[in-house]
């Protein structure tokens, strides 16, 4: 007597071959370790294979799906673990810390990152009439999910795409909007749509957002920001930390320590020089909040990468900017 396999074994069975077929695609597309633009706007596939440290960099609005080996992101006080069975979804610009768990020259992590374009997320709701929801309540910037079958399906449909590129400018972007699709009728998806609501509070700290980023060299002026994005001060702080897993002032920290790094490395600036560029009064103030987020101070930090080999620094850099 036959026996018939449960509902959800098969839709695991189903999901191993879509994982496998997506490892391969990304491999096949990649062939060395980096992260490597493709012909599909906003579509980046990544593998690494040998051991690397925990790197620094800005998470962007991204859903990042990876096919092979597993990834650990601190974002704040907070750590999120994500693997093959599931997906992470970013928001918003957040400064975190990632470190690749498990790859080895045999078995590499292989991913890929796509942008998420708000607007058109935004578009999505309106014009097919999804549900959104009524919460006004700000919900953190990066989440994870379950990976799904269809979700799968429709991200290997789009790395297909690399194969007929002549498909890409008519085809991509379809494939792009059921992608959205299967994010917004996700169990969390109403955390996603929230930064397409106008009026939302989670959209309100992302233009504070914006704003921090744009003027991230100026002194901090709450009011003003709060001002701009139509709440009060006290309301700006509790939601902003809701997003972001820190206050504006540590956002600011962050965004000027980040920029302070870049300088040092590709316009090989001396730390004084950086740090009244981006900001800080106070050199020493500078090099004691530098080595607080980067673990040494900026001279044996900037040493140590421009002593590194620079193909793995070059990655390690485009990699630690990205979120897959």
């Amino acid at each position: 007597m036959d026996i018939q396999a449960s509902p959800d074994v098969l839709q695991q069975a189903a999901l191993d071959r879509q994982l496998a077929e997506l490892a391969g695609l990304i491999e096949r597309f990649t062939g060395v370790d980096g992260v490597h633009e493709t012909a599909v706007p906003g579509l980046l596939l990544t593998r690494m294979s040998t051991a690397r440290k925990p790197h620094h960099g800005f998470q962007q609005p991204a859903l990042a799906v990876i096919a092979q080996c597993s990834k650990k992101l601190m974002v704040g006080n907070e750590t999120y673990i994500y693997d093959p069975l599931n997906y992470l979804v970013t928001s918003v610009n957040l400064p975190g810390v990632a470190e690749i768990v498990g790859m080895s020259p045999d078995h590499p992590y292989l991913s890929l990152r796509l942008d998420l374009d708000v607007e058109r997320i935004g578009a999505l709701l309106r014009e097919a009439n999804l549900p959104a929801s009524a919460s006004q309540e700000a919900t953190r910037g990066v989440f994870m999910s379950r990976m799904s079958p269809p979700l799968v399906d429709a991200v290997v449909r789009l790395v297909r795409l690399l194969d007929t590129p002549d498909d890409i400018p008519i085809l991509a972007p379809l494939i792009e909007r059921e992608i959205h699709y299967r994010l917004i009728m996700d169990g969390q998806g109403a955390r996603l749509s929230q930064i397409a609501l106008t009026g939302s509070h989670t959209q309100r700290i992302a233009k504070a957002i914006g704003l921090l980023r744009d003027n991230y060299n100026q002194p901090l002026r709450i009011e003003t920001i709060a001002r701009n994005v139509n709440m009060s001060p006290s309301s700006l702080h509790h939601h902003f930390k809701a997003v972001t897993a820190m206050s504006p002032l540590q956002y600011q920290k962050q965004l000027r320590l980040h920029e302070a790094r870049r300088l040092m490395l590709s316009e090989v600036l001396d730390a004084a020089t950086a740090s009244h560029r981006v900001g800080y009064e106070s050199a020493s103030q500078f090099s004691r909040e530098y080595r607080r987020l980067f673990g040494e101070p900026p001279l044996r930090d900037i040493m140590r990468l421009r002593d590194t080999d620079p193909t793995r620094d070059a990655a390690e850099a485009q990699e630690a900017a990205e979120a897959s």
